[in-house]
């Protein structure tokens, strides 16, 4: 990486410069940077949505597939801004300018991009895409003489080492919403698409996951593992798959389990405190993330240790709701407003995010759509007064000042899914409607 050529591309451009000028001084340095060559890069690259072109387009050739020449299997999207944008975090064309990338990393012709780029050559912040869920993988960061070379080879290797997994932790502060529920049913409708999951019972005081599997956990305890500092321990003699032969396709669906430990659950708050710290358990994740496509996490209903472990240890916080619970609804703003942004601030590389809030449970009739919907509008309203922070698009992520849409996603098997727990088997493995409504979730939040 020639650092000197960053810093002069850097003097080389006045303070307010537009777009057109950073795209000539900057860029061609930038890209360079990042380890493309001419051959791998494609300006004005069409994105396949009606006219809408991203700045740039880049993917290493192979042998028989030169990117310039075939443009196909873009891997990573850069959208480049003038100097004269504020892309300072949380400013207006900041906000603007990551929907902008949102959208083009989720249209026809993006679909095998992994990566997105927004830079102004003032700052610069790197976003990762699996499936359909998009999260920062860095802040947003400022460049400056001093630090060039060093911010976009940090970007650089974020990319060379491409996580394979997406870490989800199934999270709400209050109980009976159906997180255990969510998470099994979840691994099994994504099993059912091909996909390696590894799933993690981290709620050892109620151990409902790991119940509800028929697993039982071998000699070798999860609390050992963690506290396993020198990979004494294999992970294989932690981990249960869970298998069952699928009939009616004539197939085997497996996903792997980390049981609940009751050696955990024997832990007082502070016990655990002075063993383990909550960063722990994202150690121990980031190890295991080129094994699976999926790891998800069930995390009990509070904010103590295995809870606030579970969302350090995600990419992003996903959150099952109940439409007539208004405490559930009350909880998961919390969550987001308050003990999300907390992780956020110790972690510093812009994760976890919350992805919009479910329904999760029983069919809603209109009037208690609209009921809820009152409810959900006064916790904005109160969140944007009392925090400063808007819940908007985490309640009504297709809300435009345009289209007022206040839709929400809902899961409404209830009876399919309860009944299954007593078999201990997933509601999806056993009952068509369940499968079919699981396999709409995971469309809905996760696959492209």
């Amino acid at each position: 990486m020639n650092d000197q050529a960053l810093k002069q591309a850097l003097l080389n451009l006045p303070d307010h410069e537009n777009e057109a000028f950073v795209d000539n001084v900057f860029v061609p340095d930038f890209l360079d940077a990042l380890g493309f060559d001419l051959m791998e890069r494609i300006p004005e690259y069409s994105t396949g949505t009606g006219k809408l072109a991203v700045d740039y387009a880049l993917r290493h050739n192979t042998k028989d597939d030169i990117f310039a020449q075939t443009k196909s299997n873009p891997f990573i999207l850069v959208e480049l801004k003038g100097r004269d944008i504020d892309l300072t975090e949380g400013s207006s064309r900041y906000k603007a300018t990551v929907k902008q990338i949102r959208r083009y990393l989720l249209s026809p012709n993006c679909k095998t991009v992994q990566w997105g780029i927004i830079t102004n050559s003032k700052h610069i912040q790197l976003f990762r895409k699996h499936g359909k869920v998009i999260y920062p993988a860095t802040q947003c960061l400022e460049i400056n003489l001093d630090n060039v070379g060093e911010v976009i080879q940090k970007v650089a290797k974020i990319i060379q080492d491409t996580p394979r997994a997406l870490t989800v932790a199934v999270y709400n502060n209050k109980g009976g919403v159906g997180k255990t529920t969510t998470t099994v049913n979840l691994a099994s409708v994504l099993a059912i698409k091909g996909k390696k999951v590894l799933v993690v019972d981290f709620d050892p005081n109620q151990q409902d996951l790991t119940n509800s599997l028929g697993i039982k956990p071998g000699k070798v305890t999860f609390y050992s593992c963690l506290k396993d500092r020198k990979s004494n321990i294999l992970f294989e003699d932690v981990m249960r798959p869970y298998k069952i032969n699928y009939q009616r396709l004539k197939k085997e669906f497996i996903f792997d389990v980390i049981p609940a430990d009751e050696k955990l659950f024997d832990k007082g708050e502070d016990e655990l405190r002075q063993e383990l710290k909550p960063t722990r358990l994202r150690q121990f994740i980031v190890s295991l993330k080129s094994n699976y496509d999926y790891i998800l996490i069930d995390a009990p209903p509070n904010w103590r240790f295995f809870s606030v472990s579970a969302v350090q240890a995600a990419d992003v916080v996903f959150m099952p709701t109940k439409h007539n619970n208004i405490f559930s609804l009350e909880n998961a703003a919390i969550a987001i407003s308050k003990y999300i942004p907390e992780v956020q601030k110790k972690r510093k590389d812009g994760g976890p995010i919350a992805l919009p809030i479910f329904f999760n449970g029983e069919k809603i009739t209109d009037a208690a759509r609209n009921t809820a919907n009152k409810a959900i509008q006064n916790i904005i309203k109160k969140t944007k007064k009392e925090c400063k922070f808007d819940l908007l698009p985490y309640f009504y992520p297709r809300y435009t000042s345009a289209q007022k849409n206040t839709h929400i996603f809902d899961v409404p098997s209830y009876a399919h899914i309860a009944d299954a727990a007593f078999s201990r088997i997933p509601a999806a493995y056993k009952n068509k409607t369940a499968r079919d409504y699981y396999l709409s979730l995971a469309k809905e939040y996760f696959l492209q």
